[in-house]
């Protein structure tokens, strides 16, 4: 059965809208008239297609509509009279963007352009979240809402003045090069990995998993893994993204319940998605000539639990080096915190007991659940039980997501 029109546009249109919304940014130099025009292409779309049938390449269909009208935007802007010349003389020919400043490292590519824009340092990390998802994942606002939950006028009014602050602090639309395009990849990598860790383990509300959000990073990753094939760090994003993603199916239990990586099902990870990451990192290693970035570092770890068949074979003492050159280049508290728990699979929970405790005067630990998690679990295994009981009802206490909250409360139970 060929399907509706209305039914082809919505599919084409999350497929499609970033491409045109970043085709028709190059034009007007601001994404939330892109956003806009894109939309109005939507809408003629709408009007058209039911009546005179799906055209044989739709997203192209809705990138010369797009056009069209940001042209016609141009040309009724006395302001952009200089633009309107540039625009008009290539668009007929071949609707060619401006041209760029020359340079050696430039990379022409317009979605790419789109993404360094919409991750731009100058927004708030919402901000950046909300208007990726926006622009890039093609999401609504009611489904950044619903996944992070958070009211839908907040998410309105992130993207609203993310654009805003976009247009009234004049940012390129452009990918930088140079020392500026190192600096502003890791926001880039960033955003993308806090969308995946969000769906990866929700920090709050009802359930542990949010799957769509994990598969809507993991796109973001290929795609920009595509457009950058000469970055290490995007392709050891894109190793760590897919290896966590291999074990999403045995994580939950039957009820939504979290499993424990040692209580996992292996035989229920994706071992397809296994030998992406894992090549995936290969190319990461490949392509970097220095010491590996915290990406890759993070893809090494992740591929030391992809690889083993049971949980007692893992490589405890390589993850727990691997922890150490991650803290050594990216110093930070939760990083010490998991090479603790490396440490007491590796050695034993006792001297991990004594890295664990020297953690607790850590502001940024101070109300995170996982640091007396981690100590009950190390004090159980000492026979500490009423201590490790202690630990596990505060970090129930602590913990905002209702699934995790039970586990740790079910733990504490355990102990007593």
């Amino acid at each position: 059965m060929e399907p509706q029109p209305t039914e082809a546009l919505e599919t084409v249109f999350r497929l499609e809208s970033p491409r045109v919304i970043a085709g028709v940014a190059r034009l007007v130099r601001d994404v939330g008239i892109a956003e806009e025009l894109t939309q109005d292409a939507l809408v003629a779309a709408l009007e058209q297609w039911p009546r005179d049938g799906v055209p044989d390449n739709p997203g192209a269909w809705l990138m010369a509509t797009a056009r069209r009208r940001a042209v016609d935007l141009i040309r009724r802007r006395e302001t952009y009279a200089r633009k309107l010349a540039e625009v008009g003389r290539e668009l007929p020919a071949a609707a060619a963007p401006p041209a760029e400043p020359a340079d050696p490292q430039d990379i022409d590519d317009d979605l790419l352009r789109l993404v360094f824009t919409a991750c731009h340092p100058v927004l708030s990390a919402e901000a950046r979240i909300a208007l990726t998802l926006r622009l890039l994942g093609g999401l609504t606002t009611p489904e950044i809402a619903r996944a992070f939950l958070v009211p839908e006028p907040t998410v309105a009014q992130r993207v609203v003045r993310a654009k805003r602050t976009l247009a009234t602090r004049d940012v390129a639309f452009e990918v930088p090069y140079g020392p500026d395009r190192a600096a502003r990849l890791g926001s880039v990598l960033e955003v993308i990995y806090l969308i995946f860790n969000e769906g990866y383990a929700a920090t709050a509300g009802d359930d542990w998993l949010r799957p769509a959000l994990c598969e809507d990073a993991l796109r973001l990753a290929r795609v920009l893994a595509a457009l950058m094939p000469k970055e290490p760090e995007v392709h050891g994003l894109a190793a760590l993204l897919e290896l966590q993603a291999s074990r999403t199916a045995a994580r939950t239990g039957p009820d939504g319940a979290p499993v424990l990586l040692k209580d996992q099902n292996r035989r229920r990870w994706n071992r397809m998605l296994i030998a992406r990451g894992l090549t995936a990192l290969d190319r990461a290693r490949t392509t970097g000539s220095g010491a590996p970035g915290p990406y890759v570092l993070q893809a090494a770890i992740a591929a030391c639990h992809a690889t083993a068949f049971t949980y007692e074979e893992t490589d405890w003492p390589r993850i727990a080096a691997l922890y150490g050159l991650l803290a050594a280049r990216t110093p930070s508290p939760v990083v010490a915190l998991n090479r603790a728990v490396a440490v007491s699979m590796a050695e034993g929970p006792a001297p991990a007991l004594a890295l664990v405790d020297a953690l607790a005067a850590e502001p940024a630990l101070r109300d995170y659940h996982l640091l007396p998690s981690v100590r009950g679990d190390l004090l159980l295994r000492l026979g500490r039980t009423a201590e490790a009981r202690t630990e596990f009802e505060r970090a129930a206490a602590l913990a905002r997501n209702a699934r995790e909250r039970e586990l740790l409360a079910r733990r504490a139970r355990e102990c007593g």
